[in-house]
């Protein structure tokens, strides 16, 4: 169970820096069903209920076009989660690791993702299915879901080696 600013056995915080490195514009807003990250769904389902994305001006133009997709990734700031622990402790069952090993929300810069059915458009609201956020969460982007598009070219040789 989810405990709001818990430190788990073996756990470790950090006095984070003060967020001034980078300026982002929330372009709106995540509507949901969920008010507490107590009910919140650890991840989005498919066959959630509906939530509604609702993008501010001057951005709602950069929607057209969006209904072509049946899935959308959706990024989204994490608002409420802290952002102190170095080492975590998923499962409160004594093991720990590293924040960047895990899907926790609690990170330095809490960024969500969702891969969302997309349903339908209704000017600057989208409704969708698959979110696992709070009622109010702040919009960062959203675009069609990497997994439906294929490389223009195929792997050269040396496309993927490290260091080489």
């Amino acid at each position: 169970m989810v405990r709001l600013n818990e430190i788990r056995e073996n756990e470790i915080a950090v006095d984070a820096p003060a967020p001034t490195d980078a300026g982002l514009v929330f372009i709106g807003r995540i509507h949901t069903p969920w008010t507490s990250r107590l009910e919140c769904p650890r991840q989005g389902r498919a066959d959630g209920p509906m939530c509604t994305v609702e993008v501010f001006d001057p951005w709602t133009e950069a929607l057209d076009g969006v209904e072509a997709f049946e899935r959308l990734e959706i990024l989204y700031w994490l608002h409420e989660s802290r952002r102190d622990l170095v080492k975590q402790s998923p499962a409160n069952d004594g093991t720990v690791r590293g924040t960047f090993a895990l899907r926790t929300p609690v990170r330095p810069n809490p960024i969500g993702t969702s891969v969302a059915t997309f349903v339908s458009r209704d000017g600057n609201r989208l409704l969708v299915r698959g979110m696992d956020c709070l009622d109010g969460t702040p919009l960062l982007d959203l675009k069609p879901d990497r997994t439906l598009f294929t490389p223009i070219a195929p792997p050269q040789k040396g496309d993927f080696e490290v260091g080489g």
